[in-house]
């Protein structure tokens, strides 16, 4: 028999479903949501993003120096600057502590929400536990599925040096979550054309 583990009577935070001990795919099977892992082929601009080499060098001379042991520190330091630059690239909109409500097992804050005019992005910044980090990002994609008009939608967890994606098909009811991991600095152009990328592309 199913166990029921959200129920009718209670309300539930984005940040609620970090904090349930549940696995993922149980989670997300509350919604109706099929939980698939695998390498995700993900979309990647072709512009050139120098800029990001000055970001790379900075986080270089930084990472000694400081202490990323709470998550303000890695949002700050780590993905703020990453975030501010790709949104030059792509004059998209950027949303910072975005409040969304769709009813109460769907609300919260989504930590940034990018907007451009072809696409959202959602990233979640985590101090720790990215695979906890992702059932919060996936149950944030299903709350923006419920209001947005579009069948495919990104979203990325990151702890600031590592970040994963996630891609939800509303169609099939199906979120995947990608086994690749990008880690900074090493790999911050790649992880750039793929954040511009998805802010560009076209359904």
């Amino acid at each position: 028999m199913k166990i029921k583990i959200l129920q009718d009577d209670q309300s539930y935070t984005f940040r609620s479903y970090f904090e349930l001990s549940y696995e993922a795919e149980e989670i997300l099977a509350e919604f109706g949501y099929l939980l698939v892992k695998s390498h995700l082929s993900l979309p990647k601009t072709n512009k050139n993003l120098d800029n990001l080499l000055t970001i790379k060098e900075k986080i270089n001379e930084i990472l000694p120096l400081i202490s990323l042991s709470n998550e303000t520190a890695r949002r700050e330091t780590l993905v703020a600057p990453i975030l501010l630059e790709i949104i030059r690239y792509c004059q998209c909109k950027l949303k910072i502590e975005y409040p969304l409500k769709v009813n109460n097992w769907l609300q919260g804050k989504l930590d940034y929400l990018l907007r451009s005019k072809n696409d959202l992005l959602i990233i979640e910044a985590k101090n720790d536990d990215l695979t906890r980090g992702f059932t919060q990002l996936a149950v944030e994609l299903i709350a923006l599925a419920e209001i947005e008009e579009q069948d495919i939608f990104y979203g990325a967890v990151t702890m600031g040096d590592i970040w994963r994606f996630g891609k939800l098909d509303r169609q099939k009811k199906e979120i995947t979550q990608d086994i690749n991991l990008f880690k900074i600095p090493d790999e911050l152009m790649e992880l750039g054309c793929i954040l511009v990328g998805i802010l560009e592309e076209k359904y």
